[in-house]
């Protein structure tokens, strides 16, 4: 009797409406599961028309060229003999659903709506879809003419159900429903599921991959069970970078890890594992099994077909894996850079031109270009045809093959200094320097300055990272011209100079540091507080420091500050969504940029708190 089963899950890039390349990577995953021994295959979410569609989801052309996609699967000779999970946008009663499409040999065995939709910070799912709210019930779909001619089916069950083939149980979960406190695979696994799904289109932001990991071997370490996880990987046409991150758990280990950065357009993860340890392992908690006597049953999908295999006593089971996680300097080293290289081949570039102003700014940004370049001259050496064919493509030689990464940086990425009656020598000598040392030809914002730029790989970095992440270059990739630029008092250069000095610094134009500024970002964006909480909360964060007033005197200042300055939001240059508490006016920080900047109500509550709070110490004092 067969109770091992080979399971694959995976990462695609894919792109938004490019329905042509997406159906082929799909096409190519499924090759590749299959030619592992997979019997089930699991992919990203809405990966047919991919994620960032946006608006598009709106149009009926999107619906049609989906259905299209499908139809192309369901009649691909590659798709036979394996579960495959697929999806799409689908619209029944006039509904638009975010869908997984499970089919086998043709026959499409069950569409299962995403229940729980993102719609917070980057997310607006809920702008162009609807979630199903009927809890453990189906309905009958009836399929378009084009897919009922492939799969001579006129219904399929639409709704919340599993599939239970001859071996096993498998459920569905869709990105979002693992984040819920109320994940569906809880229920799922009372009731009898032993394979969970998880199709999702989860962007990178710093430190991130810490909690999806957690999430996923959690949910198996108190349910038992193997537990699949597909995402996108790299960048479908906006500021958004898809991190990829695929996994195959089981009973709160890891047994498979994707990349979390790769230029690798389809990447697979397959792992056989035995079903008897899911029941062995759910076997011995009590409470577990009490709460699984009381739950409701979900609908069930009979599926002629085993994911085991008769004879398997032989197959060698895969074993656990200790997960890797980068440090946030490698990830800002590795996501930007990769971010970069989808952006310059899918735009038909042929490279990036790039002020260097001495500053930690534009060298981060030249450092994620060179990291970009090294990036490309490994994955053409592990062999990544695709990746060769793109910068052939870049470069306009056919025949080129890049091996050294300050070469490859030389063709692609031309340096300039745009120096004004401001400049200083240091500057410029500093940008010199590291342009050499790149390979290229040779601060806060000013508006129309640096939002003047096409992209931008560093907006949504906070400073504090951006210089851990230059000192990360300097050691990693032997630029020893970065040191010099490290310890430079960042300047915008603005003023004259003073005997041939730099006479104005970020700093003390602003009245903070960079530092604090970065303590104000997060607690204005990440703990959503206006003036009077961000008081409070400072007032714990820097009692050893700063006495209330200066306290009320720092907050006040940001507070004003921020509200002058923020209409140069709306000229963002569109920037990589690293961060939480990124700025960006266009979608993610959803603010106005008129303000009344004495913030006279909010101000008042602040300084009232501090005089209560100067007079019960003066109070104390007295009591002394």
């Amino acid at each position: 009797m067969g109770r091992k089963v080979t399971v694959a899950t995976c990462a695609l890039n894919q792109w938004a409406l490019d329905f042509e390349g997406n159906l082929q990577r799909i096409l190519k995953s499924i090759e590749i599961a299959k030619h592992r021994g997979a019997r089930y295959r699991l992919g990203p979410e809405l990966e047919i028309c991919g994620y960032g569609c946006w608006d598009h989801y709106h149009e009926s052309d999107t619906l049609l060229h989906s259905l299209q996609v499908l139809a192309a699967l369901l009649e691909s000779p590659v798709t036979q003999d394996i579960i495959c999970d697929v999806g799409m946008p689908v619209m029944h009663r006039n509904v638009r659903y975010n869908c997984r499409v499970i089919f086998l040999n043709r026959r499409i065995l069950l569409i299962r709506p995403k229940m729980a939709l993102a719609n917070e910070g980057n997310y607006r799912e809920l702008r162009w879809f609807t979630p199903w709210s009927r809890s453990r019930q189906t309905e009958e779909y009836f399929l378009p003419r084009m897919i009922q001619e492939l799969t001579k089916q006129e219904t399929v069950p639409f709704g919340d159900a599993v599939l239970a083939t001859l071996d096993t149980c498998i459920g569905s979960e869709v990105c979002e429903e693992l984040w819920t406190p109320r994940s569906p695979h809880v229920d799922m696994g009372l009731d009898g599921v032993e394979i969970f799904t998880n199709a999702s289109g989860s962007h990178h932001v710093l430190r991130k991959a810490h909690a999806r990991v957690d999430l996923v071997t959690m949910a198996t370490t108190k349910n038992g069970g193997i537990y699949l996880l597909a995402n996108q990987k790299g960048c479908d046409g906006d500021r958004l970078y898809y991190d990829g991150c695929a996994m195959i758990a089981m009973n709160g280990s890891i047994f498979a890890q994707g990349s979390q950065f790769s230029l690798d357009d389809v990447e697979v993860l397959t792992a056989t594992l035995d079903l008897e340890d899911v029941r062995s392992y759910r076997a011995e908690i009590s409470s577990r099994n009490l709460e699984a006597s009381k739950v409701s049953p979900y609908p069930r999908v009979k599926v002629d077909f085993a994911l085991s295999c008769h004879e398997d006593l032989l197959e060698p089971l895969s074993e656990p894996v200790e997960w890797k996680y980068h440090s946030p300097a490698e990830e800002i080293s590795l996501g930007p850079a990769c971010w970069l290289w989808d952006f310059l081949r899918r735009s038909q570039q042929a490279g990036f031109l790039l002020p260097l102003s001495g500053g930690v700014d534009s060298a981060a940004t030249a450092c994620l270009v060179y990291s970009m370049c090294r990036q490309v001259c490994e994955a053409v050496k592990d062999g990544n045809r695709e990746v060769l064919a793109d910068v052939r493509t870049i470069v306009d030689q056919p025949s080129y093959t890049p091996q050294d990464p300050r070469e490859l940086c030389g063709r692609i990425l031309t340096t300039c200094y745009m120096a004004g009656e401001n400049s200083s020598r240091e500057t410029c000598d500093r940008a010199k320097e590291l342009a050499q040392q790149v390979g290229s030809l040779l601060g806060y914002l000013t508006k129309y300055d640096c939002s003047s730029a096409d992209i931008n790989p560093i907006g949504g970095i906070s400073k504090t990272d951006l210089k851990d992440f230059v000192q990360f270059c300097m050691e990693s990739f032997q630029l020893p011209a970065l040191q010099s630029i490290l310890v430079a008092p960042p300047t915008a250069e603005l003023e004259p100079l003073a005997s041939g000095q730099v006479s104005q610094t970020d700093e003390e134009d602003m009245g903070m540091t960079y530092a604090e500024l970065s303590v104000y970002g997060r607690l204005r964006k990440l703990a959503k507080t206006g003036p009077y909480g961000m008081f409070c909360k400072l007032l714990v964060m820097w009692r050893d420091v700063c006495t209330p007033r200066q306290v009320a005197d720092k907050v006040k200042r940001f507070f004003s500050k921020y509200s002058i300055n923020r209409h140069k939001m709306t000229t963002l240059t569109p920037a990589y969504h690293a961060e939480s508490y990124s700025p960006d006016d266009n979608r993610f920080d959803l603010r106005p940029f008129l303000y009344n900047t004495r913030w006279p109500w909010q101000f008042r509550c602040i300084d009232k708190q501090v005089l209560q709070l100067e007079r019960r110490q003066q109070d104390l004092e007295g009591v002394d």
